[in-house]
Formats: C-alpha cells, sequence, structure tokens
C-alpha cells in the first residue's frame, strides 16, 4: 500500500498515465509537455528499462525492403502500402527530428536486400519491381532511384553464398540504447515522471477519468487520462485488439579484427536482418521458423532459431572471417491481420497506440505524437 507521502507526492492530480515507456510512451509524454507544460504526466513501466522492443531492437532506421513491400501487396492494396512506407519514413524523420541525429548515433550506410544463391526466383521478382518500387515511394522520399542493384557490394561486404544486393538508398542505422537514453533524459527534463517496475493489472472507469490498478492489486490510483503505448502488452489489458506478440531473437558478436561490413541488411523477406555495430556483428530474426513458438510473451531463445542464426552467421554473414558470439537476447513485437498500426481513441480520455508490427524505429516517434494530439484535444 502506498504512504502518506508516495501517495501525495508522486500519485495525486495526475492528469495523464501513460503504459509503456518505449519509444511511442516516451514521445507521447514529451510532445505533451510541450503542449501544455502545467500537465501531470507520468509513464509507467513494468521493468527496470523498457520491456518490449524499444532496448532491443536491431536499430534498424528502415521503411521496407523490395521483396517486403511486394509481399506486402500481395495481402494490401497499393495504397495502404505506399501509406505504411510513408507514416514509417515521416516517422523516421520526426525521431531525428525530435532528439537529432548525434543522439540517436544516426548512420546513413543504406540498407541491403541479400538475395542467396537459392532465391534467383525471388531475386527476379524484385528486380523486375525495381522500377515500380522507385516510383511507389519517390515522391515519399524525395528522390529518384531508392532502390538498386548492388551486386558490386557483395565482396565488398564480405558475404558469402550470396548471388545479388538490392540497396536501399534512404535508409540506415541508429544506436538503440543511445536514443532511448535520450528519450528518457529528454522527457526528464520536461518534468514526465517515469515509474519502473510497476505492472498494470487493469483499467477501470472512475467519476474522474481512470482508476490505475497494478502490483497485483497492491497499489491504486486516479487519472484523468491514460495513453496505453506498451505495444505487444496491450493485449493483456485489452483482450479483444487485433494483436498477437511476437518474439525476436538477436545476437551480437564480438569485435571483429578488420571487419569490412558496413550498413543494415535484410534477407528472407526481411524475416532475417543483420548490420554492423562497429567492428560487431549484430544479427537477428528467424521467427518465420516456427511462427506458433515466437507467438509468446516470455522472453528467451529456442535451439531451431539460434542454430540456424548460427549457420547464416558463418555461411552467409562473415565467411571468411572467425567470429564468437558474446551475447544473446530476445524482444518482443506486436503484429495483427493487418500491418498497419493501432491509434485510436478507444474512449474519451483512452488512446491506445500500438502494434508497430517490428517497425517501432520507424513509426514510434509519429505514433506517440500523434497519441499526444488526441488527448490533448480534450484538455
Amino acid at each position: 500500500m502506498l504512504s502518506f507521502w508516495e501517495k501525495n507526492t508522486f500519485f495525486s492530480k495526475i492528469d495523464v498515465v501513460i503504459v509503456g515507456s518505449g519509444i511511442v510512451g516516451l514521445t507521447a509524454a514529451i510532445n505533451l509537455k510541450k503542449y501544455n507544460p502545467g500537465l501531470n504526466v507520468i509513464v509507467l513501466e513494468r521493468g527496470f528499462l523498457p520491456w518490449g522492443g524499444s532496448t532491443k531492437n536491431a536499430g534498424f532506421a528502415c521503411f521496407g525492403s523490395p521483396s517486403e513491400l511486394l509481399n506486402d501487396l500481395q495481402s494490401h492494396t497499393e495504397d495502404e502500402v505506399k501509406q505504411l512506407v510513408e507514416y514509417r519514413y515521416k516517422g523516421l524523420l520526426e525521431l531525428r527530428s525530435l532528439l537529432g541525429d548525434d543522439n540517436i548515433g544516426y548512420e546513413p550506410l543504406g540498407n541491403y536486400e541479400v538475395f542467396s544463391d537459392t532465391d534467383d526466383e525471388l531475386y527476379a521478382i524484385c528486380a523486375n519491381k525495381l522500377d515500380y518500387l522507385n516510383t511507389l515511394v519517390k515522391d515519399i522520399v524525395g528522390k529518384d532511384n531508392v532502390y538498386l542493384p548492388a551486386d558490386a557490394d557483395i565482396e565488398k561486404n564480405g558475404l558469402g553464398n550470396t548471388s545479388h544486393l538490392i540497396l536501399n538508398t534512404a535508409e540506415g542505422q541508429i544506436d538503440t540504447g543511445l536514443m532511448i537514453k535520450n528519450l528518457l533524459g529528454l522527457a526528464q527534463s520536461l518534468g514526465v515522471f517515469t515509474l519502473n517496475g510497476f505492472l498494470v493489472d487493469r483499467i477501470e472507469d472512475s467519476s474522474s477519468g481512470y482508476y490505475i490498478v497494478g502490483d497485483g492489486g497492491k497499489v491504486s490510483f486516479n487519472a484523468s487520462k491514460v495513453i496505453i503505448a506498451n505495444n505487444a502488452f496491450a493485449a493483456r489489458l485489452f483482450p479483444d485488439i487485433d494483436i498477437k506478440p511476437a518474439r525476436a531473437q538477436v545476437l551480437i558478436t564480438q569485435p571483429v579484427d578488420g571487419l569490412i561490413l558496413k550498413g543494415a541488411f535484410h534477407a528472407d523477406k526481411g524475416y532475417y536482418y543483420f548490420r554492423n555495430v562497429g567492428n560487431r556483428i549484430l544479427f537477428g530474426g528467424g521467427r518465420n521458423l516456427d511462427f506458433g513458438a515466437e507467438e509468446t510473451f516470455s522472453d528467451g531463445l529456442t535451439t531451431i532459431v539460434q542454430n540456424r542464426l548460427d549457420e547464416m552467421l558463418k555461411s552467409i554473414i562473415a565467411p571468411y572471417t572467425n567470429v564468437v558470439v558474446d551475447h544473446r537476447w530476445s524482444g518482443f513485437m506486436a503484429m495483427g491481420t493487418k500491418k498497419s498500426y493501432i491509434l485510436e481513441r478507444r474512449q474519451p480520455g483512452l488512446v491506445l497506440a500500438v502494434r508497430c508490427g517490428g517497425m517501432g524505429v520507424a513509426i514510434g516517434s509519429l505514433t506517440g505524437k500523434q497519441a499526444a494530439e488526441l488527448i490533448q484535444e480534450e484538455f
């Protein structure tokens, strides 16, 4: 139970509670304080750091590889896919503008799609559609020939068992930890209080807004308005929404002497991704090997995925270099029947800003800003 001091100092006259201290939640908090500095804004986070994907992602500043976009066109209209790309690209610009490139470690090194020796058919499809894809994204990105054949870069990056590369010239990579650290710092400087280690059990209507119950029912307090920004974990609070968790497994190597790999890379419709982090190699993916097992809220690693990552690391990514894995981890994404995010006013004073679809780095800042705008309209 809360003491008088705790209740009076931290949990009285709360204007907005934000559930989730990832990119979406912190950006929402920052924008609310910019719109209205007098608001009392509290961010609740279940972990000692953001629990989902904001501190666990691979740091790709991307909006879509050729095969991924072409695959999306099989289940989405052209306008829907174009809208997805535009939102992702504008979201990246919003993140860079909010913090500055130095404060997120942004590097415009490009992003390659990798086609192995067994991907000739897929490459032919993508190569034949490059003009179409360049036209699709031209007005969004503001440049011609965003996607380019780049077979000459195979040897330059030391790749093995690779027949073709296609380069996205408008993508890059960031330092995920630096980004979150500076988001937290900016929010704090504006007077946002972030409470870590607080798991929200349920949210109930109250006469003054909403009643927040957490920590196994031990703590409860009122807030005027609420933003739900905990991505996949929103399904635990609202089981009816179209969200399924998707675990992502990642590894990083020890420093590699003379590493020549530079930039970010996608393979197999985006299900695998790797990049350099200084002179280390970061590599993740493989949930397509067992979608059912990876549709979970449990963090951890599986043998089938880790064995595949190890095999690809040595056969494709660094076949000519002795690499040693230094660390492995997992994080969580939120998926649904559609790739679009969920941004909605569920009821007065309660906004959902979730289901980033594995593109949280790209869309998180814009989603958080829009969630803040929806709440600000009610003050």
